[in-house]
């Protein structure tokens, strides 16, 4: 006998201005699924024009789960997105509807996939002691050392990768326990679905530029400005906040303050976003094992959602 199917999930990931939304809305239009925001900065509330929240309208029709869940004094980690993000799986599931994670934070995705591995801080000292090793018998020797205790990790990494070489020694002489046997343990944390990953990839990536600065333009036509003074005054906030570190909400701050010319934040904040796309990219097509498809495509809804009723057997 076949063992019985997983509940289905569905994750969509993608870089900021790709078009989740507008694909999750017409899923949700379609299939019993409900929406988890996989988004670092939606957690904030009353952050709402610098981060693209659906607007109340939008919430009311669609709900988001993982939305407004924390002042932007705190911090959001991705071990509590875990957390979080399993026991709302869990309800829905248990509701009969299918949880459809939609965002583009990728940490949270591999660490929801992937699990957290529950490694030792570095320690300095420690490092210095393996660093001063490193240097009287060669990094060759620290390998091959490595090799005698942990040949799993010494087999993937190069015998000069001194970084690599330096951690897994590291986390040996700190836990007793090779890091390769820690990870695996991080692999069985994987969660307990059947999943659809779906990712979506510019074409031609000057059109998703395009998109990125006329949204950027948007949102300090819809008052940026004025709602980061309103955090300013509503909050105790500072620059090394995870809030006011997200993208807009720097640039934005360092404006006011005249850390850059105003004339500049609208470039600097484009350039910004273009970064934090760019780094999307990277880790959607060489961290995930997904299904992409070409988020400029003007079928792209109709496609992911035939996809979708394979998926799900509709």
């Amino acid at each position: 006998m076949n063992p019985p199917r997983l509940p289905p999930a569905i994750l969509l990931m993608g870089p900021t201005a790709s078009g989740k939304t507008a694909v999750a809305m017409a899923l949700a239009d379609r299939f019993p699924v409900e929406l988890i925001s996989v988004d670092s900065a939606q957690v904030f509330r009353d952050m709402d024009v610098g981060t693209a929240k659906p607007d109340r309208d939008t919430l009311a029709c669609y709900p988001h789960r993982l939305i407004d869940l924390i002042s932007p004094e705190e911090s959001y980690s991705a071990a509590r997105f875990c957390s979080d993000a399993l026991a709302a799986m869990a309800e829905i599931t248990a509701a009969g509807k299918v949880p459809l994670l939609v965002g583009g934070t990728m940490l949270y995705f591999r660490a929801l996939l992937h699990g957290l591995a529950d490694l030792p801080q570095a320690d300095a000292a420690l490092r210095a002691e393996i660093d001063a090793e490193a240097a009287a018998e060669g990094w060759p020797a620290m390998h091959a050392k490595l090799a005698t205790f942990d040949p799993s990790t010494a087999a993937r990494l190069h015998p000069t990768d001194s970084q690599r070489l330096q951690r897994a020694l590291e986390i040996y002489r700190l836990t007793g326990r090779p890091m390769s046997e820690l990870l695996a343990e991080s692999e069985q944390q994987k969660p307990p679905y059947d999943l659809l990953s779906i990712g979506l990839l510019p074409s031609e990536r000057a059109v998703l530029h395009e998109r990125i600065a006329r949204r950027f333009d948007e949102m300090l036509l819809a008052g940026l400005d004025e709602e980061v003074r309103m955090l300013r005054a509503k909050y105790t906030l500072h620059l090394n906040l995870p809030s006011m570190r997200c993208v807009g909400y720097r640039q934005t701050w360092e404006a006011q303050e005249g850390i850059i010319p105003l004339k500049e934040l609208r470039d600097r904040g484009i350039f910004a976003t273009r970064q934090l796309a760019k780094r999307q990219i990277t880790w959607l097509t060489n961290s995930f094992e997904a299904e992409n498809y070409d988020c400029l495509d003007p079928a792209l809804a109709d496609r992911i959602a035939a996809r979708t009723a394979t998926f799900l057997g509709a």
